[in-house]
């Protein structure tokens, strides 16, 4: 799956599915969430979901499980899943992955911490 971050709170992320494998689903309007649980599968208890996500954040994720009527639980436990784009918060840049928890912004050198794929 991939999807745009909507809004982030201290316990989730909502997330506008775009993607599922290679297959554009524009428009369609299925929703997700990804849930403090399933952000990354080691000290669980100490994720941050404002340090994970930001809204407009393009997310690599898995379906977890079927949540609500036209939403689905996600999950970016794995190492490979999680931010695969993002722009920097002051300069509007897109932002370039530096380890698996941080992204520098190539224009102002600023580091930004997200959950990265």
């Amino acid at each position: 799956i991939t999807c745009r971050v909507t809004k982030v709170n201290p316990r989730i992320a909502f997330c506008d599915i775009l993607c599922v494998g290679s297959k554009s689903i524009p428009g369609v309007g299925f929703k997700g969430s990804i849930r403090k649980e399933n952000v990354r599968s080691f000290e669980v208890d100490r994720v941050d979901m404002h340090a994970s996500f930001r809204p407009g954040d393009i997310v690599r994720a898995v379906v977890a499980s079927l949540g609500s009527a036209r939403s689905y639980d996600l999950s970016t436990a794995e190492t490979h899943l999680g931010v695969v784009s993002a722009l920097g918060i002051s300069s509007n840049e897109p932002l370039v992955a530096v380890s698996h928890d941080t992204m520098r912004c190539p224009a102002t050198g600023q580091l930004e911490p997200r959950k990265v794929a």
